[in-house]
């Protein structure tokens, strides 16, 4: 309004000046000229009134934005993640979910993509759909009505009770070059949120899995990947689109130290302990089981900087085979 109001005086001014000069019948080729600097000087700053004007609807759509994109009540850390991210990353943090099972105690990562919620079998395993609890960054609670899983594969699809907006996209490719940096945002260990972490690091090659004649690729990560990471989407450095599911980590124990940890925690003898269990509900421990859930945490603790995601192309494979029942 300002830069209207006085565009009006000056354009006012200069034509009251050249009236006036001709009126009187004086030269007015020295009047002109300084009429044409004043003219120049003018759209000098109606240039500048634009750019201030720009800058303010800019400014005001970006609040707008950003007041509608957010919910009410946001977490503390949740609003510090996302005013401390970039935009792409900002995509992804909104995306992702801490999944959980509390008939099992299972907890991993999940993400939204076509307004499904993706993640792995394992993370699911033992549970209903029904079963299955969801949080979002936001810390709402999200339920789900039906669930179809790939045990080889290791993938599970999570229909959501309630519409959850946004959601990442699927890369086209999977081909990511060896020493190319990656990221995930997940929720490793005992990390609950609400706002996910970021772990980074680098594609280090590739390998197989799956049984028989079934291959699973796997991106083979170096980089801090933990139980709990499970589920969550794989990205290259500066894209927001998913390359792969995070799946699992490597670790210093031999399938036979995995089995031994799982026979302790099957024995209910011995000297026994009163805890509590996952839930917070008060158990009574044997000596045995004691034993191998402090063997387990270890087990899970323990990093050697080396992951795993399954394909996205092996995603994309699953999404196929179930094509008629997302429709």
């Amino acid at each position: 309004m300002w830069c209207q109001q006085e565009t009006q005086l000056n354009m006012f001014d200069i034509h009251t000046s050249l009236s006036y000069a001709t009126t009187r019948g004086e030269d007015t080729s020295m009047m002109r000229i300084a009429v044409s600097r004043s003219l120049i000087a003018l759209s000098a700053y109606l240039l500048l009134c634009s750019f201030v004007a720009f800058a303010q609807k800019q400014s005001s759509s970006k609040k707008k934005l950003d007041s509608e994109a957010l919910p009410t009540n946001v977490p503390v850390a949740t609003k510090w993640t996302l005013d401390a991210a970039g935009e792409l990353q900002r995509v992804a943090i909104k995306s992702v979910l801490l999944l959980g099972c509390p008939s099992t105690g299972m907890k991993g990562t999940g993400f939204i993509s076509d307004g499904l919620v993706v993640t792995n079998n394992h993370v699911v395993n033992g549970c209903s759909a029904e079963q299955m609890v969801g949080i979002s960054v936001f810390g709402t609670q999200v339920s789900f009505t039906k669930m179809v899983t790939d045990p080889i594969v290791d993938l599970a699809l999570l229909w959501p009770s309630q519409l959850l907006t946004g959601g990442l996209s699927l890369a086209e490719a999977d081909d990511i070059p060896v020493g190319a940096s990656v990221s995930t945002w997940g929720y490793p260990l005992q990390f609950n949120g609400p706002a996910p972490l970021l772990a980074t690091g680098v594609i280090a090659g590739y390998m197989q899995d799956g049984l028989g004649e079934r291959k699973v690729k796997h991106l083979v990560i170096n980089g801090a990947i933990n139980p709990g990471n499970s589920g969550g989407p794989l990205f290259t450095s500066g894209d927001d689109k998913v390359i792969g599911v995070v799946v699992a980590k490597f670790l210093p124990y031999s399938a036979a130290d995995s089995k031994i940890i799982e026979a302790l925690s099957k024995n209910k003898y011995g000297m026994m302990y009163n805890g509590t269990d996952a839930n917070g509900q008060p158990k009574s421990f044997s000596e045995a089981e004691t034993v191998a859930a402090v063997l387990q945490d270890f087990y899970n603790g323990t990093q050697v900087m080396i992951g795993e995601a399954i394909a996205v192309s092996e995603l994309r494979s699953f999404l196929s085979q179930h094509e008629v029942e997302l429709k």
